[in-house]
C-alpha cells in the first residue's frame, strides 16, 4: 500500500559504493516522466549524472547540504524552463517527490539538495554554478538535485506520534481536531 511506502521513505545521505542498475535508473525516470504538471506543460528537464567526477563536482554546489553527492553513484538534476510555465516550482517539486517515493520503492535511497535560491561558496547563486557545470541553455535553473543509490545506513521511518498533527487545521485555520 502507498501509505506503507510513505512510512518506509527516508531522506538518506550515505550511500553503498554500488551502481544503480540500469532497469531501475529506467523505473526512476518513467515515475519522474509520469509527474502531473500544470496544463500538461511539463516545464523540466532532467539531467542523469553518474560520472564520479561530475558527481564530487556537482558536491560543491553549496557550502552546506550537497557533500553527500560526492559518494553517490546517481544524481539526477531537476532543472526547467520557467517561461514554459508560472508554476515551474511546483511542477519541479512534484518530480522530485516522484523521484523520492519511487527510489524508496526499488529498495534504493535517496535525498534532495535544494539548489534554487541557495549560495555557492563563491557567493554566487548555487543554481548558476550548476547551470554552467552541465552546460544548460540560457533561461533554464536548477531546482534541485536528488541524490540515489543504495543505502549505507538504515533508517526506520518516522513513528506516526512524531508526526506534527497540530499542523492540521478544520474547516478554517486555528480549529484542530477534537
Amino acid at each position: 500500500m502507498f501509505i506503507e511506502l510513505l512510512r518506509r521513505r527516508r531522506s538518506i545521505r550515505r550511500f553503498q559504493q554500488k551502481p544503480v542498475e540500469q532497469d531501475k535508473l529506467d523505473v526512476l525516470l518513467e515515475a519522474a516522466l509520469r509527474a502531473p504538471s500544470s496544463r500538461g506543460l511539463m516545464p523540466w528537464e532532467l539531467v542523469v549524472v553518474q560520472d564520479p567526477d561530475m558527481l564530487g563536482r556537482l558536491a560543491l554546489a553549496k557550502p552546506h547540504g550537497a557533500s553527500f553527492l560526492n559518494k553517490a553513484p546517481l544524481a539526477i538534476v531537476v532543472c526547467a524552463e520557467p517561461t514554459r510555465c508560472d508554476v515551474w516550482i511546483e511542477d519541479c517539486s512534484l518530480v522530485a517527490l516522484l523521484l523520492h517515493l519511487s527510489a524508496t520503492d526499488l529498495g534504493l535511497g535517496s535525498c534532495w539538495v535544494q539548489i534554487r535560491l541557495r549560495e555557492h561558496a563563491s557567493g554566487r547563486l548555487a543554481e548558476e554554478y550548476v547551470s554552467k557545470l552541465l552546460g544548460l541553455q540560457e533561461g533554464m535553473v536548477v531546482e534541485a538535485i536528488m541524490a540515489i543509490g543504495y543505502p549505507a545506513e538504515i533508517l526506520v521511518g518516522h513513528q506516526r506520534s512524531s508526526l506534527p498533527d497540530d499542523k492540521v487545521n478544520f474547516e478554517k485555520y486555528g480549529q484542530k481536531k477534537q
